[in-house]
């Protein structure tokens, strides 16, 4: 039987992150949505989507917020336990960045215009 979920590996330009969970990638870059007509004829509009990685990560003394908040050009890789790569290149950190100490973890999510599985 495969292994489809569990251990995930995430870097930032090659620096190992922690995560405790809440990992996330689209597997889809384009969103289709119905358009319904007063008639009943129904089509559809396609719109883009913004690549991006999310994930809860542990935050030790080290971790490098500054990085993350001012870095426009991050490649981030996530590998998981099913074998798939999902990577964001010239990536930034979207939204707020908000340090939880009772859990010790910060929530983050990486946006770019180029994300793919390799």
């Amino acid at each position: 039987m495969p292994k489809l979920a569990g251990t995930c590996y995430i870097k930032v330009d090659g620096q190992q992150l922690s995560a405790t969970g809440g990992i996330e990638v689209p597997m889809n870059t384009k969103v289709k949505d119905d358009i319904i007509g007063l008639d009943g004829s129904v089509d559809y509009k396609e719109t883009h989507r913004a690549a991006y990685t999310k994930a809860t990560l542990k935050v030790p003394k080290t971790f490098p917020f500054s990085k993350l908040a001012s870095s426009e050009n991050m490649t981030v890789t996530s590998e998981f336990a099913n074998g798939m790569v999902y990577v964001l290149s010239d990536a930034w950190v979207h939204g707020e960045m908000n340090y939880n100490p009772e859990e010790g973890t910060v929530e983050v999510e990486f946006h770019s215009e180029n994300g793919d599985f390799q």
